[in-house]
């Protein structure tokens, strides 16, 4: 069996080939996630017991200011990385597999959608993985029902706004909405909302 080390190496090739030992992590990682988010999922967690099951889940230290309000999906988990102060909203759906990154004081809206894999377009090859990571700077705002594609990088303090679908990059400091995602003004500073 291929090491969680190893599997990263080959995900940071870009390519995961469905025959191969690296497919058989996600498969088994995914029957593990499924098993620790039903248990997370199932009945009501006070917040010092999410955070372990966060801990089990990624397989890593979870810093005890990470907030989530469950349900929440996830189909690996091992390669999730969150800072502190990170909070997760309801209906959250992570496929982790090509890498998470999180930052300090992020806030994840309802029904968000993050996904770090790809499939190739040549059907013979269709099940083949394509991972690229996500990364979402500190203190970032992604909004409710909003989609963030493989590859994108989120820069510090950005805003994504609700529905949006994120498929480049996004520049720290800016508001982005729309489908696909546009940067649409920079952040107002001093806001007295």
């Amino acid at each position: 069996m291929v090491s969680l080390e190893d599997f990263n190496r080959a995900a940071a090739t870009g390519f995961i080939a469905f025959d191969s030992e690296e497919m058989m992590v996600c498969h088994t990682g995914a029957q593990e996630a499924m098993k620790i988010t039903t248990e997370l999922n199932s009945r009501y967690h006070p917040p010092e017991e999410v955070v372990a099951v966060f801990r089990e889940l990624t397989g890593r230290d979870v810093p005890d200011s990470f907030r989530c309000f469950p349900p929440f999906y996830t189909d690996f988990g091992k390669n999730i990385h969150l800072g502190e102060d990170v909070f997760i909203n309801a209906g959250c759906k992570f496929q982790d597999q090509g890498g998470l990154f999180i930052g300090r004081g992020t806030h994840i809206g309802h029904n968000v959608v993050i996904a770090t894999l790809n499939h190739r377009e040549d059907p013979k090859h269709r099940a083949d993985l394509l991972p690229a990571p996500v990364v979402i700077g500190e203190d970032c705002w992604v909004g409710s029902n909003s989609t963030i594609l493989p590859g994108v990088t989120i820069g510090d303090g950005a805003i994504v706004g609700a529905g949006a679908v994120v498929t480049k990059d996004i520049p720290a400091g800016m508001v982005t909405a729309g489908v696909p995602a546009r940067v649409i003004r920079k952040i107002k500073e001093g806001d007295d909302a």
